[in-house]
């Protein structure tokens, strides 16, 4: 069976691509295969869990391309070489620019840790996310994969999964339950479901 080819874009820890590795051996994700893993931060642990994995690494430093649209080329350059077919940000700490997101149209899926439109946008990533819906005194946060486009968090959602927050919640514990209970399970569901829609050619 032909499956899609999968990129993941990275920066950090890499328990997303974790959580899409561990998928992947499981066969909940069957319809895509991860070809190739990209960092822009060269002591990403990401990159660590990819050799593991056996897939391959590369690593795009902005400040050696020089400006984002070098930086920008040199990663599509590696999507063409690996003849990608769709591409996970993962934790990726970089905005795209729209010179970048437009050339794959509903092929960029993003994981962000709210329920968009809650907490989202230019600046909200990481602890910070976490830190404002406590801050707000949200009942419910969660996570939503969703397309990228030109817009941070802005294209159309794909998979939205609710969490709960608890009592004395610290930003750190609510962010690992967003992680367990939301992300790492609709993350790669949603890659699975785009994957197939690659492969079915629609």
């Amino acid at each position: 069976m032909e499956k899609a080819r999968i990129a993941v874009l990275v920066s950090g820890g890499g328990t997303n691509l974790q959580a899409l590795i561990d998928a992947q051996n499981s066969g909940r994700l069957c319809s895509g295969e991860i070809k190739l893993v990209i960092a822009n931060n060269a002591d990403a642990y990401a990159l660590t869990r990819a050799k593991t994995a056996g897939i391959a690494t590369e690593i795009v430093l902005k400040k050696s391309c020089g400006s984002q649209e070098a930086f920008e080329e040199k990663i599509k350059k590696l999507l063409t070489t690996h003849r990608i077919d769709l591409i996970v940000l993962a934790g990726f700490m970089s905005i795209l620019s729209e010179n970048f997101t437009s050339a794959y149209p509903k092929r960029i899926l993003n994981v962000h840790p709210s329920l968009i439109p809650a907490f989202c946008g230019a600046g909200f990533y990481g602890l910070r996310v976490h830190q404002e819906a406590l801050a707000y005194g949200v009942k419910v946060t969660g996570a939503t994969v969703h397309f990228v486009n030109e817009i941070p968090d802005g294209g159309e959602i794909i998979f939205q999964k609710a969490v709960e927050v608890q009592e004395g919640d610290t930003p750190e514990v609510l962010q690992k339950r967003v992680m367990e209970q939301a992300e790492w399970i609709i993350l790669p569901a949603a890659v699975e479901k785009v994957s197939q829609s690659i492969v079915k050619g629609s």
